[in-house]
């Protein structure tokens, strides 16, 4: 089964302290399609300008994702200059220029209008409501959104909340849509306002999982080398829906099995810039680092000497 994203398709030029890498593929969609490709077939929907090296989208092409809902406008597409420092766990935003994307207006084909696993990437709360409009009926609609929208355009997000099932954002985006201080009473906040699970990613301290039964947490994968951190969050929720769209399982056992594969995708394109590590991996090596959460986590419950 497929699933459906909706959000921006950008260019970005990264600084780490162990490389650069100028005119990448970035942005959301692009971020959640190559880790969602590696489960199940994805259609994006988003926009470019006419500056676009469309040739780069390519390989993704060939991954099987379906850019029809791919829009191309006369101007400039949308860039992001950033650079991380020693502290990986935040970006310093050098430009922000958002070119044909300040214009953008989802357009689903209608092929897309039956998809039954949908993701609002990070965009105006507004137009992740106008996609909802557009979808048929959909079996699980998630979200993610940012500071800018939680300060911006609060009203319009918490009427989207109604009609999610899932949200996905990081503590601090948590905290101060709530201005609960504390994780747990953060996701009491936000399922009260609709959305059925509550997934806070906390960047290098791994992902809390809350629903009204339970709460799941998986640790971020001890890495030896992270190259760049840009897009992690988007890799995460392409592995996690990913996996619930080929598995068309909303059980709650298969609801962590998806956080897992989500964290594994997320700590496989820290690895290198852009989307280039997403693009090496194999099947195989998604299952055994799954299978070395597994082994991270495990224990015996037993306390007997």
């Amino acid at each position: 089964m497929s699933v459906l994203v909706v959000g921006s398709v950008a260019l970005d030029s990264v600084e780490t302290p162990f490389g650069k890498a100028d005119d990448v593929l970035g942005g959301s969609a692009n971020y959640f399609a190559a880790s969602a490709s590696h489960q199940t077939n994805v259609q994006l929907v988003g926009v470019i300008g006419s500056d676009y090296p469309v040739e780069k989208l390519d390989p993704l092409k060939a991954r099987g994702i379906d850019f029809a809902g791919l829009e191309q406008m006369e101007g400039e597409s949308f860039r992001w200059r950033g650079r991380y420092r020693h502290d990986l766990n935040s970006a310093e935003t050098l430009e922000t220029r958002l070119g044909v994307f300040s214009h953008f207006k989802p357009k689903i084909p209608a092929q897309f209008t039956d998809a039954k696993y949908v993701f609002l990437a990070n965009i105006d709360p507004r137009l992740q409501l106008e996609v909802l409009r557009q979808v048929k009926a959909p079996k699980l609609v998630a979200c993610d959104t940012m500071n800018f929208w939680i300060e911006s355009r609060r009203a319009d997000l918490l009427e989207l909340l109604k009609h999610v099932d899932l949200i996905t954002l990081n503590d601090g985006e948590a905290r101060q849509l709530t201005e609960c201080a504390n994780l747990v009473q953060a996701a009491r906040w936000i399922m009260d306002k609709g959305p059925k699970t509550v997934l806070i990613k906390k960047g290098e301290h791994g992902a809390f999982m809350f629903t009204r039964d339970e709460i799941f947490f998986a640790p971020a994968y001890p890495l030896e080398s992270v190259f760049d951190p840009t897009g992690a969050g988007d890799s995460f929720a392409g592995g996690f829906m990913g996996w619930l769209a080929r598995t068309n399982d909303l059980t709650n056992a298969n609801l962590r099995r998806a956080v897992i594969v989500g964290s594994a995708m997320g700590s496989f394109v820290v690895e290198g810039f852009s989307i280039t590590r997403l693009m090496e991996i194999s099947r195989d090596d998604i299952e055994r680092r799954v299978a070395d959460f597994h082994r991270l986590v495990s224990f015996d419950k037993a306390l007997n000497a």
